[in-house]
């Protein structure tokens, strides 16, 4: 019985390694592909200016929508610093979800709003529009309050509201750099429109100073626990996201900032309201509804524009958070599970999908059973010291020396910290990433797993804001 157990606790432990090897070796294949996307985007940034993507015929005009929740502390410094983008034609929606806070007669209040009729194509079914405002300050904005349905069904009632042929959604607590609209249209207009759909980076606000709704200066904060946020934020921008798009492979783009061609969603029936996962399950769909009817399109994300937004720094709230993004990744994953090894879908049913579902669906589960095979060899002597230290060391670098290629590659494309003495403290705390915010991020993963499976539903942003503008406290 012995030598059995013996033999489980040895199968499983190389089964461990062997999963983990594989997973890092991917990792640095998404960085190569990575940073061979960021040699040539740099060559084509310079031989092209926004002035020129400003008067291009293609630069077609944008509705940005603004679904909100409870976003009383930020959700005008949002409006405001959508005011002072560089682009050529666009307007903004906000939609009001039923906020329980004072969002609405904030915006009411400082936007100075007043009540209209407005006629809504009924795209997608909503929740019931309860007003519709436009604001005395700028002919741009329009402000809709209707009845709470998530936040899924308030970027449906957005679309339902917009005018123009792509939309841009972005959260109610997140800040535009004045250049990102222009940026993230450009790879519509180099491919014609058979881009259908463009991410931008998301970067972390905490400790960067933002006046007016501009940024001013960009620090790092004195939280831990932000700190390691950004160095993540720039491994699943920089490498993830950047890696898989050079392979035409991209199945997220995030909520907080996302271009997209609006007949195309309104197509595949918009954002689906029954998932927390809204973003990744409409971008898994598009890619599903081009392979089922064989159209040439594509999705792309591009590190630079960027969009700054406000990171949990509790422990209670950021947990919140990874819990419900892990259930909204097992949601869209499981709808589309039709997709896993189909040759229908090419090679996102063969690379792409099944890297979500192995590496950041059950990645957690995997770097479990590792923990608890490392501590029963060494209470148990089970195990060989020397496959405890392969374990170890695998696990070590597989966290910190990819967070560190990915500091790396923020140097190469955005340089958005411009002191040395900032990549010195981001690479240090990377370092210190799988000893102690890497195993919480696997817990929480877990959890929601877990909930995931009794089919426990999470709520969307439920967030304590501080505000990221100095204009919004």
């Amino acid at each position: 019985m012995r030598d059995f157990i013996i033999l489980l606790f040895q199968a499983t432990s190389f089964f461990v390694i062997f999963y983990m090897g594989i997973t890092a070796v991917s990792y640095i294949v998404l960085f190569l592909f990575s940073l061979k996307n960021v040699m040539r985007e740099g060559k084509l940034i310079k031989s092209e200016s926004l002035e020129d993507i400003a008067i291009n015929e293609r630069t077609y005009p944008v509705s940005i929508i603004v679904p909100a929740f409870n976003e009383e502390v930020g959700v005008v410094s949002t409006v405001r610093s959508l005011l002072t983008l560089q682009y050529p034609q666009y307007e903004i929606i906000i939609v009001d979800d039923g906020s329980k806070d004072d969002t609405l007669n904030k915006l009411i209040e400082e936007l100075k709003l007043e009540k209209i009729d407005l006629a809504v194509r009924k795209h997608m079914n909503t929740q019931t529009i309860k007003a519709t405002y436009k604001s005395n300050i700028s002919s741009l904005i329009t402000v809709v309050s209707k009845e709470n349905g998530g936040k899924a069904d308030a970027l449906n009632c957005g679309i339902n509201v917009s005018k123009y042929p792509y939309f841009c959604a972005i959260d109610g607590d997140s800040i535009l750099e004045q250049d990102a609209l222009l940026k993230v249209m450009k790879p519509i207009i180099d491919t014609e429109g058979k881009v259908i759909a463009v991410g931008g980076s998301v970067r972390i606000a905490n400790g960067t100073t933002i006046s007016r709704s501009k940024v001013e200066a960009i620090n790092l904060p004195k939280n831990p626990l932000v700190i390691m946020q950004i160095v993540e934020y720039f491994r699943a921008f920089l490498i993830g996201r950047l890696g898989f798009t050079k392979i035409n492979q991209l199945l997220i783009i995030s909520g907080a900032f996302g271009l997209f061609h609006k007949n195309t969603v309104i197509k595949s029936g918009g954002y689906k309201v029954d998932t927390v996962g809204e973003d990744m399950e409409l971008i898994v769909r598009l890619h599903r509804m081009i392979k089922d009817e064989k159209l040439d399109l594509q999705l792309k994300y591009i590190p630079d524009p960027v969009c700054w937004t406000e990171a949990p720094s509790s422990i209670k709230v950021l947990k919140s958070q990874r819990v419900r993004w892990q259930i909204g990744l097992a949601e869209t994953l499981n709808a589309h599970k039709k997709m896993f090894f189909n040759p229908k879908y090419g090679l996102i049913g063969f690379i792409g999908f099944p890297y979500f579902v192995t590496v950041e669906l059950l990645g957690a589960v995997i770097e479990i059973l590792g923990f608890f095979l490392i501590v029963g060899g060494l209470l148990f002597g089970f195990l060989d010291p020397f496959v405890i230290g392969v374990i170890l060391t695998i696990t070590i670098l597989y966290g910190s020396f990819i967070s560190s290629l990915s500091i790396l590659l923020e140097e190469l494309t955005m340089f958005k910290y411009p002191k040395v003495k900032h990549l010195v403290l981001l690479f240090l705390w990377a370092l210190t990433e799988s000893f102690w915010f890497r195993p919480l991020l696997v817990l929480w993963r877990l959890e929601g797993l877990l909930k995931s499976f009794r089919r426990q539903k999470s709520e969307w942003g439920k967030m304590e804001r501080k505000g990221i503008s100095s204009d919004s406290h």
